[in-house]
């Protein structure tokens, strides 16, 4: 599924310029793979293609993707680390559409 959101995660994470990059080639393969393992483990099952649902679970797929790639050093400077608002509201109405048909 990966090469299916390949270019919307490049896009996403502004990293189109260095698609040939081999840091990049080897971690996003990785960091996708573990952004959907982390949505299946709360609960969240991958939703068909093309409905609403499925455009919500790739934004947090490229966000959860995007917050791995910029915080993959073994420390974080920064003096306040907040969860975006905006990303766990779209995490609980995955949650709380789980099975519902779209």
């Amino acid at each position: 599924m990966y090469e299916t959101r390949k270019h919307l995660l490049l896009a996403y994470c502004k990293l189109t310029e260095l698609a040939d990059d081999p840091e990049v080639e080897s971690l996003l393969p990785l960091l996708h793979d573990s952004a959907v393992a982390y949505l299946e483990n709360a609960g969240i099952r991958e939703p068909k293609y093309g409905t609403p649902r499925a455009a919500q679970y790739d934004l947090a797929v490229c966000r959860i993707v995007l917050d791995a790639w910029e915080r993959r050093e073994t420390s974080v400077a920064a003096t306040v680390i907040e969860d975006n608002p905006a990303f766990r509201r779209m995490i609980n109405q995955l949650k709380l559409t789980e099975g519902v048909r779209t």
